[in-house]
């Protein structure tokens, strides 16, 4: 009897490592996510339309491996920053299609372009069957 409560005695706290490996891996792969978000917006500088439900920044991620269309106010058409005619465009779309898994496209139109060569810019993306469009405004 008095053995047992003696042992019983000198059971000591441990710290528990695998929790602690658990959260560090978790802490590590946020910093590296949050860090390869920080990627700048490749297409050509215009003036974005408003909307009032305009994503905010937050949403980089999914910018990060988009490519981005620019319809100018004058209506011309940029692949990121190359120029382009709307017959090349399909062929761009295809290759884009071939070599990304999960292909992304950001349109991004000036608030002052005619709303005809942007709807034909998002009628090629859609012929493609390229379903993840997104199409970049500034917040009211």
């Amino acid at each position: 009897m008095h053995s047992s409560s003696g042992g019983y005695g000198k059971k000591r706290a441990r710290i528990e490592i695998i929790p602690l490996i658990d959260i560090i891996f978790f802490l590590l792969a946020t910093f590296i996510m949050v860090s390869l978000s920080m990627t700048k917006n490749q297409g050509v500088q215009v003036a974005l339309p408003t909307a009032s439900s305009a994503a905010s920044l937050g949403d980089q991620q999914v910018m990060e491996k988009a490519v981005t269309l620019s319809v100018t106010a004058k209506g011309d058409l940029f692949y990121n920053k190359e120029k382009i005619t709307i017959a090349q465009l399909p062929m761009k779309l295809q290759t884009l299609k071939s070599t990304a898994k999960d292909p992304k496209v950001i349109i991004n139109s000036d608030g002052g372009a005619d709303f005809k060569h942007v709807v034909a810019v998002l009628d090629e993306v859609r012929k493609i069957g390229i379903s993840k469009v997104g199409i970049n405004t500034d917040k009211k």
